[in-house]
């Protein structure tokens, strides 16, 4: 449970922020940064507020590092009323320049300058991709075990023919991130640019998919386990720790 030091009247700004985080995803492993346990601590003021952040090494690639760091300010920033909006990484290697960048709205390459080792829309659109072709996986393998549907028959398959829940709402909201249509009539079974896969093509992308699904998700189990004992002192399972040091009573 969340540890917040907050006045019922006053806990509605703290919930916002929290839902603006959850909204964030490590780029690798498509998983929010809230369930990963890598928010630290939330501090409200009258001034805005303060997040620290932490992974699960020293080390973490710092080109992911600032993706996580710079969305979550986005996030925060979008959230009405919120103030001044600070977001901190702490034992980073490259906590200093991340910080430094992410305070004077530096972006990517002029925080790591000459160090910057990719473009970093590259490294999103690649990652959003992968996201993608596990969701799809997810979406298709499901559908498989509820209906009995065979390979052969999958190339007919719509986003209307699969059942409303998490794993339909996960596969559209990953086929709109990388920019493809969502409309009933679409075909499951596309690549990123959206043209649907000859039956022949299918298995082995399906195979290639569960074998990206299969990774992303040990990544996550290794990288929590990482975590917990990197912050062995800390409960890592719980919620970020939320502070309200405001001496005012607005909900701003």
């Amino acid at each position: 449970m969340t540890t917040v030091e907050v006045a019922p009247d006053r806990i509605l700004l703290a919930q916002r922020v929290q839902q603006a985080l959850s909204e964030v995803t490590d780029p690798e492993l498509d998983q929010p940064i809230t369930e990963l346990g890598f928010v630290r601590t939330i501090e409200l003021d009258d001034d805005g507020v303060t997040v620290h952040l932490r992974l699960p090494t020293a080390f973490c690639s710092p080109n992911f590092a600032y993706l996580m760091a710079a969305d979550s300010l986005d996030a925060l920033r979008d959230v009405e009323g919120i103030g001044r909006v600070r977001v901190m990484l702490d034992d980073h290697h490259d906590s200093d320049k991340i910080n430094s960048g992410l305070a004077a709205d530096a972006g990517y390459l002029g925080t790591f300058g000459v160090e910057a080792d990719s473009d970093l829309d590259g490294l999103r659109r690649t990652f959003l991709r992968k996201a993608h072709s596990a969701a799809m996986e997810r979406a298709v393998s499901d559908h498989m075990r509820r209906t009995g549907t065979g390979p052969e028959d999958l190339y007919r398959l719509t986003l209307h023919d699969l059942v409303r829940g998490p794993l339909k709402a996960a596969l559209l909201r990953r086929r709109v991130a990388i920019g493809l249509d969502a409309c009933p009539a679409c075909r499951v079974l596309v690549d990123e640019t959206g043209r649907p896969l000859p039956a022949d093509e299918i298995p082995l992308r399906l195979r290639f998919a569960r074998s990206v699904r299969i990774s992303m998700e040990g990544n996550a189990h290794f990288c929590r386990g990482l975590l917990a004992t990197r912050y062995a002192d800390d409960d890592v399972s719980a919620e970020p720790h939320v502070t309200d040091r405001r001496t005012h009573g607005s909900n701003r």
